[in-house]
């Protein structure tokens, strides 16, 4: 096959399979003969050919623009097909719904201060010559958030320890690979995150259920399930998804099995900033003398998802190791967005925005109660989201599917058992996007919703 003829297929292809939408602009002949290294000659062969089948037109000074599909033909074999995405890991939108939880306030986010402070630091970034960045991420956000965290989650560490990851999930890989734990198993909260035990089942790790009770992960349950484990994910702070605290004497118990077991602990921060109680518990790392706690924290839950930024606090025994890690597995990062947090934290905007989150949250989840409590008692789990839970029987993960449906996206408790022995429906209801004036219409749909669950 000519090269032309190679031009022409792929274009074709590209066009057929929806890579290349109708209205789409294609390449100028000349940008795109330099990047594939054919002469020009070959390229507008190429969009010649495509032109006379009607797929392309050049008309105008729009340049090269795709107008049509290729028609199906009946002998054309069917392509592989890529199978959607579990359950769990569905329900992207750009329009954060009623319930939906990990998704904070839409309308109090401080838009117009990011929107300057991102600007700024695009500027800067932009002034600044090129180089590789640091791997690590860039030193002044390392700087703040070791300075965050000292003042609110009273955890000591130095910029070195800091490592910048992709939110919370980043921040668990990362830590897999640097403790080569695949093909051992791992101790989990029975309940716990989905995420974090399909990320270990991804890893090769093996997910143990240890269960939870009220101050915290069972230990002496988790030394009898898997003592031969070495590592340990844990919510110290509130457990995900049912919000207890650990206790002082169980977080003394866990870092003593720790230290005597070489093993590790990841500390999932989970709304550790978002603690609307009583006083704030502290990081688990913070009272940790032995250097066995790995700090995973992430901006995702306070500021929005698509920023997309979270840390680890590695002991500093593995420091060195982390930062090799993120230099040769780690992901890049936009330098401005993370110079755009660094400003949020040393002028404390960000923690005027929790301060503020924090009240605005303790509202919407006190409206939520009112509004359902005749009905439908609800529990108060872990930050701004309660729980109301359904009888035996009950398909909450149907129940979550409909949901969108109705205009909100409530989540199911069931996935979070890895044990279907001990497996609990409910639905887990978050405040965070429940605005005053839709609280009786998000109401109205979860009761329908709840009027048809059989």
């Amino acid at each position: 096959m000519s090269l032309s003829h190679q031009v022409c297929d792929n274009i074709r292809t590209a066009i057929d399979d929806g890579r290349l939408e109708i209205g789409a602009r294609l390449p100028s002949v000349r940008d795109l003969a330099s990047q594939l290294g054919v002469a020009r000659g070959t390229v507008q062969a190429a969009y010649d050919a495509l032109v006379s089948e009607l797929l392309l037109s050049t008309a105008g000074s729009g340049g090269t623009r795709v107008i049509a599909k290729p028609p199906r033909h009946a002998s054309t074999p069917s392509e592989p097909i890529v199978r959607p995405l579990s359950t769990m890991l569905r329900g992207f939108s750009l329009t954060a719904l009623p319930f939906q939880t990990g998704v904070p306030a839409q309308d109090a986010f401080p838009t117009k201060l990011w929107a300057s402070l991102l600007g700024r630091a695009v500027r800067d970034d932009a002034m600044t010559p090129t180089t590789y960045p640091d791997p690590r991420g860039h030193p002044a956000l390392r700087a703040q958030i070791a300075a965050y965290l000292a003042i609110a989650r009273g955890l000591r560490c130095v910029p070195d320890q800091v490592i910048v990851t992709v939110c919370y999930r980043g921040g668990l890989a990362l830590a897999l690979q640097v403790l080569g734990a695949s093909g051992q198993r791992a101790w989990m909260e029975e309940p716990g995150y989905p995420i974090t035990r399909m990320g270990l089942e991804m890893a090769r790790v093996g997910p143990v259920a240890v269960p939870v009770d009220g101050e915290g992960i069972d230990v002496a349950a988790g030394i009898a399930l898997a003592p031969d484990a070495r590592v340990a994910i844990v919510t110290p702070g509130q457990h995900s998804p049912l919000g207890a605290t650990m206790s002082h004497a169980r977080r003394r118990t866990l870092l003593d099995w720790a230290e005597a077991a070489d093993g590790w602990i990841i500390e999932d921060d989970y709304l550790g900033e978002l603690q609307l109680g009583a006083r704030a518990a502290p990081a688990l790392a913070s009272g940790d003398t032995a250097g066995r706690v790995i700090h995973v924290g992430s901006f995702s839950k306070t500021l929005k998802p698509g920023v997309g930024i979270g840390f680890v606090v590695a002991p500093m025994a593995l420091a060195t190791r982390f930062g090799q890690a993120a230099a040769t597995l780690g992901p890049s990062f936009f330098a401005p967005s993370q110079l755009a947090i660094a400003q949020l934290l040393a002028e404390g905007h960000y923690l005027r925005h929790l301060r503020n989150m924090k009240r605005l949250y303790a509202e919407r989840l006190s409206a939520l109660h009112r509004a359902l409590e005749a009905n439908y008692p609800l529990e108060t789990v872990a930050g701004p989201i309660a729980l109301l839970r359904l009888p035996q029987g009950i398909d909450d993960m149907a129940l979550a599917r409909r949901a969108p449906e109705l205009g909100i996206a409530p989540s199911p408790l069931s996935p979070w058992y890895q044990d279907p022995e001990r497996r609990m429906p409910g639905l887990l209801l978050s405040a965070t996007n429940l605005r005053p004036n839709r609280v009786d219409e998000a109401v109205a749909a979860l009761r329908r919703l709840l009027a048809n669950r059989v």
